[in-house]
């Protein structure tokens, strides 16, 4: 197995802590550039400079083979690789410390449905690239569902899996609601990550918003779903990509749900999304605009390894406005059930526009999820009819 990026990552570190920023600088121009020179033997225990690159896509950044102007951008910003490494901020291993899933452990069965119900497999295309779709139409309302809501999966996560494990259709059938379930492709990003810090995809009118925008729209004109009815939702990456919609498309979308996501505009390439994953104080802030945010209901795991709970501060920051009334109560957890601390954020008109669950002793799945899924925690509050809940205005149960 090939450990060249690896040890050259170690021996730039190494020169940094010596003060030979000349050394580290050669050491890795040459490993991102493809030609580390060292001369370690190969040890299976070392991770190759592929899946030290993709287990970082494992989680919620793509891997830099995805093209060759991905490949630039990684090679680009040698000045944050330094900084990170003068500072022992930059592992050479942490890569390959992000948990991920294994390939054999990826849920792929659709979950069952109700009679009467429906659960598609679709497609959208547009001038901005296509992605299928698994769509869920409630036998309660098979011609005109009472709302839409779109759930974007994590990295190496798929539509069957994201749908089977957060059980959204089981909560989306009791009020009558359909959901989209947009796959991502491993062509598009190799770990089926939602392209969230590629600058492409951060955008109106470009990349992934476009095309899930497009989508967005045609399932609402098909089915004449009330507009003021549609969400969207995600985990991880696609908790990250769910945040780039609603700031985006703010007119599509009432509402959004982020699970152990990300905020928008936090990153630019692989190294700021890995910052700001971590939760590098240093890494961008996203600052709320003028406008009104959309309403946003946030759940994290306190101790999650893979994204920094401060992530979630962020997000709730960005949703929070002028004048807000913000309260905080603590919700204990019985029977073997995490408990978690509520913050719920009011405007100046008294209406809930925020609310963040920060689950207790939680890491990086979503909270009661339902067993067969990946990344799922069934001890945990029950995230999908909490956000459903959230999203109808409905108020917060004591």
């Amino acid at each position: 197995m090939n450990t060249q990026f690896a040890t050259a990552m170690r021996r730039a570190s190494q020169q940094m802590r010596a003060q030979n920023l000349a050394e580290a600088t050669r050491l890795i121009q040459e490993a991102l550039n493809g030609r580390p020179r060292v001369d370690n033997v190969e040890n299976d225990a070392t991770p190759r400079r592929e899946e030290l690159l993709s287990s970082v896509a494992r989680e919620d950044v793509a891997s830099a083979a995805g093209g060759a102007d991905r490949l630039a951008r990684m090679r680009a910003p040698l000045g944050d690789p330094l900084c990170a490494l003068r500072q022992d901020q930059m592992n050479p291993d942490a890569f390959a410390g992000l948990p991920g899933m294994a390939s054999s452990g990826l849920q792929t069965r659709a979950p069952s449905i109700p009679h009467g119900a429906r659960f598609e497999t679709r497609s959208f295309s547009c001038a901005a690239g296509s992605r299928s779709y698994k769509l869920y139409v409630p036998a309660s309302a098979a011609v005109r569902p009472r709302g839409l809501v779109i759930m974007l999966h994590g990295c190496t996560q798929n539509s069957n899996d994201f749908a089977l494990g957060t059980g959204m259709n089981e909560v989306a059938e009791a009020r009558g609601f359909a959901v989209a379930y947009p796959g991502q492709t491993r062509s598009d990003n190799p770990s089926s990550c939602w392209n969230w810090f590629e600058p492409k995809d951060q955008r109106r009118g470009a990349g992934e918003p476009a095309i899930l925008a497009g989508l967005t729209q045609e399932i609402v004109a098909e089915f004449g779903i009330d507009p003021a009815q549609v969400f969207i939702a995600g985990l991880s990456a696609g908790g990250a990509m769910a945040a780039v919609m609603a700031e985006t498309y703010p007119e599509l979308y009432a509402a959004v749900g982020v699970h152990s996501g990300l905020p928008t505009n936090a990153a630019k390439d692989v190294v700021s999304a890995f910052a700001t994953m971590r939760g590098d104080p240093k890494a961008t802030h996203p600052k709320r605009g003028g406008r009104r945010a959309v309403r946003a209901i946030v759940f994290q795991g306190s101790a999650d390894k893979t994204v920094h709970p401060s992530n979630a501060e962020r997000i709730m920051d960005a949703a929070t406005p002028d004048a807000a009334t913000v309260f905080t109560r603590k919700v204990a957890g019985l029977s073997g059930r995490r408990g978690a601390t509520i913050t719920v954020v009011s405007d100046p008109a008294g209406e809930t526009v925020a609310e963040r669950w920060l689950v207790d002793d939680a890491g990086h799945a979503w909270s009661g999820g339902r067993a067969g899924g990946t990344y799922v925690d069934p001890n945990g509050p029950d995230a999908s009819a909490e956000m459903m809940r959230f999203f109808l205005r409905e108020t917060l149960r004591s």
